[in-house]
């Protein structure tokens, strides 16, 4: 019967080789352990070369590398696996806009190329379900519901929980779906997704003064063919935790975008109409004949403001009628999006935080990324891009 070959853990070999070192006598530490000189000789040359990992096992196959050619082979993995990311992303990038169906296909078809885990972590997919569909525990017409459903509560949370069906339709119709409006405002009603309502706010205008009014020119031609030949305005206020404070905006009819805005604690000129008249020229210039509409209030009609708009040659003023909300809707239908969409779904702010907020709102949400009607359902940046406008 051939005699079994005896084996010894790393610590073993790790211990013998040091007690070696300690007597400085490797023939005598080989009797002690009942080891051959050859062996502990070996030993001792394998942790010469590579320290503590020289005894990694039993063999197997296993590579034993000191700690730089360990580093350099980490490093060698990393780049693989970036390689092989933008192999995924170029294959696979242009199923993006056809659906999960064509990009579950993707991976199935790749599967002996790439891992599963990685290819659906690039594509955007999860994993758990890639494999439900490929197993086929859902039908091809439940999933594609599922998908529909996960789309559309991606898009309601995505734009502030604010996108009725009307306009998450629209957003899905941009992105290549064909879903019609009464199929998304139902499986909204499945989900129990309904958009923010809208709430009155006061009116803050004070227009019983005996400064000058202008006529109302714009008469509610809200529709305009280039920037910088109509600009509207108005001031709302804002509950915070110890007051108010006020919004005053500049609103550009041609791509509706804030191109001045300014908060404030008080309702002075000083402090409302003036910095945002002057954040609006210094964002577009004026060299056309431009109409400035606003309401009857006094942080418009008063001298202050009046001589500033008259320096600009270029400026005609006009003003609503009083009490007309409709002559100035545009500006009114901004801030009752501001308070809907922002202002009532948070409890009340401390000065600070509601500064940031509204900054986020209007700069980064607002002239960005929000969706607009008029806009034939493009961002305000996606409109001005089309039309070359900053």
């Amino acid at each position: 019967m051939r005699k079994r070959k005896k084996t010894y853990d790393s610590i073993f070999k790790e211990n013998a080789v040091k007690l070696s070192y300690e007597r400085g006598n490797i023939l005598q530490v080989g009797k002690e352990l009942k080891l051959s000189r050859s062996i502990l000789f070996r030993w001792r040359q394998e942790y010469e070369k590579f320290g503590s990992v020289a005894f990694c096992g039993s063999g197997n196959g296993k590579i034993r590398l000191n700690p730089e050619e360990q580093k350099i082979r980490e490093l060698k993995r990393k780049i693989k696996q970036s390689e092989q990311n933008f192999e995924i992303l170029k294959k696979g990038g242009n199923h993006f806009l056809n659906g999960r169906l064509m990009i579950f296909n993707f991976i199935k078809n790749n599967e002996k190329i790439f891992p599963i885990k990685r290819m659906c972590k690039i594509l955007g997919v999860g994993e758990m379900t890639y494999r439900r569909w490929k197993k086929h525990v859902i039908s091809k017409t439940q999933l594609r519901i599922t998908l529909a459903k996960e789309e559309i509560a991606s898009i309601f949370f995505d734009f502030k929980q604010q996108y009725g069906g009307y306009k998450i339709t629209k957003e899905l119709q941009i992105r290549g779906s064909k879903i019609a409006r009464p199929t998304v405002s139902r499986y909204m009603k499945q989900m129990g997704l309904h958009s923010k309502q809208k709430r009155k706010f006061k009116i803050t205008t004070n227009s019983n003064h005996n400064n000058f009014v202008a006529p109302n020119i714009l008469n509610r031609k809200f529709t305009v063919s280039e920037p910088c030949r109509v600009w509207v305005s108005d001031i709302t206020y804002i509950r915070i935790k110890d007051g108010f404070l006020y919004l005053t905006i500049i609103l550009d009819l041609f791509d509706r975008k804030i191109i001045g805005w300014n908060l404030s604690n008080s309702l002075t000129t000083e402090q409302t109409t003036l910095p945002a008249w002057k954040m609006a020229v210094k964002n577009r210039e004026i060299i056309n004949e431009l109409i400035f509409h606003s309401d009857r209030g006094i942080q418009y009609a008063n001298r202050n403001f009046t001589k500033i708009l008259d320096s600009h040659k270029l400026v005609t003023r006009s003003m609503s009628a009083k009490g007309n909300y409709w002559d100035n809707s545009i500006a009114e239908s901004f801030f009752s999006r501001l308070k809907t969409e922002m202002i009532y779904r948070n409890k009340l702010l401390e000065k600070e935080q509601m500064e940031i907020e509204i900054f986020e709102f209007i700069e980064n949400w607002y002239n960005k990324k929000r969706i607009h009607s008029a806009l034939n359902f493009r961002t305000i940046e996606e409109f001005g891009k089309m039309k070359n406008i900053i």
